[in-house]
């Protein structure tokens, strides 16, 4: 595995993901539905996750796309801790708990490893079904 191509599509699918909610919650019939939210949160991270997933297989050895998928979204984890709650959600009156125990963000961890793993089958895995 790229190690170093995985993890820079999981910074261009978080990059990606933080500026749709920050222009999300300047919407004013967006930011009062949570809802509305997560319906447009999950269809954008199925792109943007397809978007990561093209980056990483450009040039990158065709690993598995579970893996790939899950080191992107562990990548996006990682920033989410150091960079979206400290400076972003805690700001807001949020907390680390509240960001993490939000199921919304599993709901979308879990969408964008099968996304990669998707691209990855659809283009790279030539096994016998």
């Amino acid at each position: 595995m790229n190690w170093g191509r995985a993890i820079f599509s999981g910074v261009i699918a978080w990059l990606c993901v933080v500026i749709t909610f920050y222009i999300l919650e300047h919407i004013p019939l967006i930011q009062k539905s949570s809802l509305v939210l997560a319906v447009i949160a999950a269809f954008t991270i199925v792109f943007y996750a397809w978007i990561a997933a093209v980056i990483y297989y450009k040039k990158a050895v065709k690993e598995s796309g579970l893996q790939v998928g899950i080191v992107i979204t562990v990548t996006a984890l990682i920033l989410d801790v150091l960079i979206t709650v400290p400076f972003i959600e805690i700001p807001k009156g949020s907390s680390y708990q509240q960001f993490f125990s939000n199921p919304l963000l599993w709901i979308l961890a879990v969408i964008n490893v099968i996304t990669v793993f998707v691209y990855w089958k659809l283009n790279f895995d030539s096994r016998p079904n």
